[in-house]
This record gives C-alpha cells, structure tokens and sequence, in this order.
C-alpha cells in the first residue's frame, strides 16, 4: 500500500494530479482543499490512501494529516465510498467539517453537494464522538492558502466550471457563478476564481 508519495507534479487539476517519481507518473486524486495549496509545478509532498478494488487500484491524496483524517473517517461509514469522501471535502474544508460533524449539525452537511438528508444525519450520529477526538487530537491550525494559477481566460473559466460540476453543482448555476466571480478580476487564477464561485453559490 501507498501511504506517502513525493515527487515533482507534472499535471494538475481540481480533480487530480500527477506526480512523477523516479520516472513513474501517478495519479492522485484529491479534494479542493488539497488542490488549493499545492503548487502548479515543483515538488510535493502528499499523505495517500490506496484503495483497491477487482478492477482498480486507485490513489487519493491529501496536502495534510488532518485531511487524510478525516476522509478515512468519513469511508468508515457503509454508503460513503472515496469519491463522496472526496467531493466531501472539496464541499468544506476539513475543520468545517470536524466542528459541524461534533456539532451534530447536520444541517451544514446536507447544505454539501452530494450529500443527502439520511448521509447527514449519519454522518452527525455515527462520527460525532470521533471528529471531537480529532479535533481534541489535532488541535485547529489555519488553513494553508493555495498559490496563485495562470492568469484567468476561457479555459480557466471552463476548469471551474468543470469543477463545480464534478462536485455536483448544476452546470448553469456553475456557470453564472463563475461568470459573477470572473467579473473585474481578469488576473484571478483558476484556485481564485473556484473559491470565489463557491462562496457566491453557498
């Protein structure tokens, strides 16, 4: 099993990246919170999880412990399969998600795309004990920021909207909030402009 990789990112996108390590590329799935603090180019460092299936073998990155954390938390529930994890987390940062879920507030988890009223409610009974340990365990650190992208232009704008489509986002609601979150911010970088979308549509 993987549980670490380190190497140069050849490729990166809101939904994945590809780090090249002694000559070997892998692709590494990630959620937003993990996208918006690595770099466009340089070498990384990532936590993995390795999930193996029949048919796949398939490799989900975080930027930091506390979101491995928390999406090992979050598969532990029958129903909740690495994907939803992942758009989980892309929905909400990690210590968003920690305090609603030992809030019991599941309210705030069903106001994340994917997640339906029954999930919510589970996810706030099943887990609550455990996010409060995580929390206690880890402490609250601030949120790395993400690094700047290139200049924003068409194709950008077509990431975000790809983006928050994937993360299950109506694609016309998607695309006017990008479109009111592009307005007079011609040098936002793609990170910017998915951040910003998703504040005007939360």
């Amino acid at each position: 099993m993987i549980a670490h990789l380190r190497g140069t990112i050849l490729e990166k996108t809101p939904r994945s990246v590809v780090v090249e390590n002694h000559g070997v590329g892998y692709e590494v799935s990630v959620p937003l919170s993990t996208f918006y603090a690595l770099p466009d180019e340089g070498e990384v460092s990532l936590h993995v999880h390795t999930n193996v299936r029949e048919d796949a073998i398939t490799l989900f990155g975080f930027h930091t412990r506390v979101e491995k954390a928390v999406f090992l938390l979050l598969v532990s529930i029958s129903g909740i399969g690495p994907r939803l994890a992942v758009s989980v987390l892309s929905g909400i940062g990690p210590w968003e998600l920690l305090e609603a879920i030992a809030g019991g507030d599941a309210a705030r988890l069903r106001a994340i795309p994917g997640v339906g009223k029954k999930t919510a409610e589970r996810i706030a009974l099943e887990l609550k004990d455990r996010a409060e340990t995580l929390l206690s365990e880890h402490g609250r650190v601030d949120r790395p920021e993400g690094v700047a992208g290139t200049a924003g232009d068409r194709g950008t704008a077509r990431d975000a909207v790809s983006a928050l489509v994937n993360l299950g986002y109506p694609s016309r609601s998607a695309k006017q909030a990008v479109e009111k979150a592009g307005r007079g911010t011609e040098a936002a970088g793609l990170e910017e402009l998915i951040r910003e979308a998703l504040r005007l549509l939360s």
